[in-house]
């Protein structure tokens, strides 16, 4: 029994390596990369590590006079905040609405939420664009952060978690004066922190990673965002491949570092949603 158990916890470490080691290989490939030279990158067969280590390609972007990829990820970053703090605002908000009020037609409504989430995005694209030209949004910083502030499933996601509060609470804050407004911010919102950290990441990770609605709708170069302007990198003839790997792994530095940072809290809120 006692190898039966050593082998069986053998086999799930080994499964769980090399899970890791295939999540984790092309993020150290594009890391050692970006310290090649663009010889070694697409030289054949390939090569893991570098005949010489190099700086040039940290240079080329870093410093760049073209390329000002430190604004675009300090600009990125602060549209990031704002969008997933104004979303979590405008989606808890309804979420609550759905969860613990009665108003005419809220079936109705809710239904019609939750139809919206099997509408592809990508559907609706040309109509978004219609709608947001027509109130001159295009070129603007607006345009990145008002179209997706509202989420089926986030509305979806943050109402299954109030629904489990105990409604004796609500009455007994209600019986003592309270009203539905106050009961949101005073009771709801201060123990919804789980909820919004798993929610709040993946808001601000989608807005970090978009790049077909950035794409369609912003030309100036000075707001391009991190992903779009990466993605301008790579359009230039001049511009090599290490430089664009480089460009890869400054931008996912900060996702990564959220993760590391809020990482308990992910844990808890993919529990939470198995279990609700």
């Amino acid at each position: 029994m006692k190898n039966r158990r050593f082998i069986s916890r053998l086999l799930i470490w080994v499964v769980i390596l090399l899970v890791a080691f295939s999540a984790m290989f092309p993020l150290f490939w594009m890391v050692i990369s970006s310290f090649k030279k663009n010889a070694d990158i697409i030289a054949l067969p390939l090569r893991f590590w570098p005949t010489k280590w190099v700086l040039d390609n940290y240079e080329l972007i870093l410093f760049s006079k073209n390329f000002n990829i430190a604004y675009s990820l300090i600009y990125t970053f602060i549209l990031a905040v704002i969008f997933t703090v104004m979303t979590l605002t405008v989606n808890s908000t309804a979420a609550y609405g759905f969860a613990r009020l009665e108003f005419r037609g809220k079936k109705f409504l809710w239904a019609l939420v939750m139809i919206t989430m099997f509408i592809p995005g990508i559907s609706t694209l040309v109509t978004s664009y219609t709608v947001v030209a027509r109130l001159r949004m295009i070129n603007t910083i607006w345009v990145l952060i008002i179209p997706g502030l509202a989420s089926s499933g986030m509305i979806f996601f943050i109402r299954q978690f109030y629904l489990n509060f105990p409604l004796s609470l609500e009455e007994a804050a209600l019986v003592d004066g309270s009203t539905a407004l106050k009961n949101f911010i005073y009771i709801f919102l201060p123990t919804s922190g789980p909820v919004f950290v798993i929610q709040g990441i993946g808001a601000f990770l989608g807005f970090w990673n978009n790049y077909l609605w950035p794409a369609i709708t912003i030309s100036n170069e000075k707001l391009y965002p991190v992903m779009l302007l990466l993605e301008f990198f790579k359009s230039q003839r001049a511009m090599k491949d290490g430089a664009v790997l480089v460009g890869a792994v400054v931008t996912s530095f900060p996702p990564i570092i959220l993760f590391l940072i809020f990482q308990k809290h992910i844990i808890e809120g993919i529990k939470m949603s198995g279990i609700k």
